[in-house]
């Protein structure tokens, strides 16, 4: 097969991003693989050049290079002048690729932040409309105070894990291709704890029971979420300790119901205060107050007290309070 330019071999234009050389890559790989086309000379010579394509567009200083200097005279000036540790022949060539595909940078022994935990908390209308302090109680897996979450006993190290040799996962071909599965040795990090730490068994946490002062804003409802940063579950190899979300539950009051920021009461007169009128005592959550009702009040007339409902919970103000007038009907 004479020599063509790499960007025509992908079927790309020269100002290609790295994500449509990948694109174009893949495609043609797919199609003109030896897998898919046995018996086929024209085929396999066809997916080693668009696989030699790939790695020179694909790596920036060969691209580079390649954009400068191209072809000349039509033949491509890396034909002929290929080094063997930038361009292995046969199989490991193709393999090199696909690594690069799949990737093959070993696993790190990363930080891992910790669980973020839930307490629900019940709480009382008053208490919403106030605000309260509360101290809760918090069952939680705390760092290691021996190992300091590193899992390992002192002066030890966790080592490279001898299966996938520090990768955290395992390759295996499949002619032209790589599979990747992840190690089960070492579960993905790489590395594996030799002598685990006697005081969490190689666990990196220890059960504690943590006491915290809540501070309950006044205007919460229910499902309303407070968040408590680092009071979670401990992170592991030193990562950073999750948080703790209190959510709020409110209990129903007997005497008000909650609508938003308003809340709502009923009040019972009699046939005779209705007709004549007359001031009437109305309970509200600062104390009862003093409400005139206007002679010929009918039943379920409502009247509003201003600002004295539920304060707003990211803001200044109140809601109000409405009153449900119910005129008492004598039996006879």
């Amino acid at each position: 097969m004479p020599s063509q330019d790499y960007y025509d071999l992908l079927g790309i234009d020269p100002s290609a991003t790295q994500a449509e050389i990948k694109r174009a890559y893949r495609q043609l790989a797919h199609q003109f693989h030896p897998d898919k086309n046995p018996g086929n000379p024209l085929a396999t010579e066809k997916f080693r050049r668009i696989t030699e394509a790939y790695e020179i567009l694909q790596d920036a200083k060969k691209r580079a290079a390649y954009d400068r200097y191209g072809t000349f005279g039509g033949r491509n000036i890396f034909a002929g002048f290929r080094e063997p540790e930038d361009f292995p022949s046969g199989a490991d060539y193709f393999n090199k690729v696909w690594a690069d595909f799949l990737g093959t940078r070993r696993t790190k022994f990363s930080k891992i932040k910790g669980a973020d935990l839930q307490y629900n908390l019940t709480i009382s209308l008053e208490e919403a409309a106030f605000g309260a302090g509360r101290e809760i109680k918090i069952p939680r897996a705390s760092v290691c105070p021996v190992c300091r979450g590193s899992r390992c006993s002192p002066g030890t190290l966790p080592a490279i894990c001898p299966v996938c040799r520090g990768y955290g996962s395992l390759k295996r071909q499949r002619g032209f291709f790589l599979t990747e599965t992840k190690c089960e040795r070492c579960q993905g990090e790489g590395k594996v704890i030799i002598q685990p730490c006697s005081k969490c068994r190689g666990r990196g946490f220890v059960k504690t029971l943590r006491i915290l002062r809540l501070s309950i804003p006044p205007g919460v409802d229910n499902g309303t979420h407070l968040r408590l940063q680092g009071e979670g579950g401990g992170g592991r190899n030193g990562g950073h300790p999750g948080d703790l979300y209190v959510v709020i539950g409110v209990k129903k009051h007997p005497v008000f119901v909650r609508e938003g920021n308003d809340i709502i009461c009923e009040v019972s007169i009699s046939l005779t205060q209705a007709r004549k009128g007359g001031e009437i005592e109305i309970p509200t959550l600062n104390g009862k107050v003093k409400l005139k009702v206007a002679p010929d009040t009918p039943s379920g007339k409502v009247f509003t007290l201003k600002g004295q409902g539920m304060p707003f919970l990211h803001g200044t103000g109140r809601g109000d309070q409405k009153v449900l007038v119910q005129v008492k009907i004598p039996v006879k």
